[in-house]
């Protein structure tokens, strides 16, 4: 075995067998495989694909780098996954929602990835929260809490830690291949009786296409089920952003709005109760979708779900009293700027990537693996698709730590916007179902 002979078949767009991928993923957690040869084996792939066969031997390739939990509890073990997009914050709203039901729920997740958020950047911007745990630590926050929200351990699908990080500085982001075998390594490696996909489609999705989302969707349900866990799939939409807020403590934010207001109206809500009823179903804890969505809305508005989060952020080393008091502890931004817009119309479009990117030049994600991650900075209030403006009506407000940063943030967010004399057609929030 040797990454360049790998290397090169992938050039050749030829696929290498499971016994080569194997070896590489194995190559990727111990460094026998180095960061230039990782850069262009992602390129490779990325280029060319690996086709279903060789996408699933590269995903359990990687799951198999480390170590695979094994969970002997009352319960189910379920778990949500999102494909990445902007203001999307339901894993925090989810993951104690569906404790509350009964199951348990080890959510390993990632960081910002491109110009998406990560669920662990925002778990740190409450002070105190460290989500690098072992696997006994999670063992142990999931038997006593019902869920955790952390990073995979050192033991936990290292070739895919060690791949991650390179995609995302070698715009390596966006292959169907990589994608695949990064969500699912991790989430097999889990454990997992029962998974759901939130696959993001739109302008501030890694796939812009319906063709795109319905092609990974697919690649994924197909892989994981052939893997055993029972996996369902919803294909949404991220022609906007979800939450009206991006950037790491403005979405937690909202996310408290949500548990402690028993807000179940907003796209955030819809979307959370959504993707938990078709998890609660597949995992023989609802009759039905609609009747698991709608026991989880129930919760939200009684303050369970609320409750059940605050004993999450206190086992992973946050504030005990976080719920009652959550806004003296998340950070803020030293400057404050409302954008407004200079003429009538309807709002038609919006660069979901483009302020995705904003945030990250605003500080709020990483251009570079080494960067530090500012978690107050910022949008919020971002204006929502076919909403009627006149010259001076907000849209949307920029939290930054300087005032030149601020600048150059209006003017990106103002070209991410557009305004026109008519409205345009509002998207659904979901687009395609794909159950198991």
């Amino acid at each position: 075995m040797d990454a360049r002979a790998i290397i090169a078949r992938l050039r050749r767009h030829e696929t290498p067998s499971a016994e080569e991928l194997r070896w590489f993923a194995q190559g990727l957690a111990d460094s026998a495989v180095s960061d230039a040869q990782a850069g262009a084996f992602a390129m490779a792939v990325c280029m060319g694909g690996l086709g279903a066969e060789g996408r699933a031997a590269l995903t359990l390739a990687m799951r198999d780098s480390g170590d695979v939990l094994d969970w002997d509890l009352d319960g189910p073990v379920i778990d949500k996954h999102s494909t990445g997009g902007v203001g999307d914050c339901v894993s925090l709203v989810l993951a104690p929602a569906l404790a509350e039901c009964g199951a348990y729920v080890p959510m390993i997740s990632g960081r910002g990835l491109g110009h998406t958020g990560g669920t662990l950047d925002k778990m740190e911007a409450i002070p105190g929260v460290t989500t690098q745990v072992g696997s006994d630590r999670l063992a142990q926050i999931v038997r006593d809490t019902g869920a955790a929200i952390v990073s995979a351990s050192a033991r936990i699908a290292p070739a895919d830690k060690r791949l991650y990080a390179i995609r995302d500085v070698t715009a390596t982001v966006e292959s169907l291949d990589l994608i695949t075998a990064s969500i699912l390594s991790k989430k097999l490696a889990a454990g997992l009786d029962a998974l759901v996909l939130d696959v993001k489609l739109g302008s501030g999705a890694f796939m812009k296409t319906p063709a795109e989302a319905g092609a990974l969707a697919r690649a994924l349900t197909e892989t994981a089920n052939a893997a055993g866990c029972r996996t369902s799939a919803l294909i949404t939409d991220m022609n906007q952003p979800l939450a009206p807020s991006l950037g790491n403590a403005l979405e937690v934010a909202e996310v408290m709005r949500v548990l402690t207001g028993g807000l179940t109206d907003t796209p955030l809500a819809q979307l959370s109760a959504e993707l938990g009823g078709v998890l609660l179903a597949g995992a023989g804890l609802a009759d039905s979708a609609e009747t698991g969505a709608d026991r989880l809305r129930a919760l939200i508005v009684d303050g369970r779900a609320a409750d059940r989060f605050g004993r999450m952020i206190a086992a992973v080393g946050g504030p005990v009293h976080f719920i009652e008091t959550w806004q003296r502890f998340l950070p803020e931004a030293n400057v404050i700027r409302e954008v407004t817009a200079r003429e009538a119309g309807f709002v038609t479009a919006i660069d979901g990537e483009a302020l995705g990117l904003v945030v990250v030049a605003l500080g709020g994600g990483r251009q570079v693996e080494s960067d530090v991650v500012d978690p107050s900075v910022g949008l919020s209030r971002v204006i929502r698709l076919g909403t009627r403006v006149s010259a001076g009506t907000p849209l949307a407000t920029i939290h930054a730590a300087r005032e030149e940063a601020a600048a150059r943030a209006e003017a990106a967010l103002r070209a991410a916007i557009v305004i026109e004399d008519a409205p345009g057609d509002l998207p659904p929030l979901v687009h395609e179902r794909i159950t198991a």
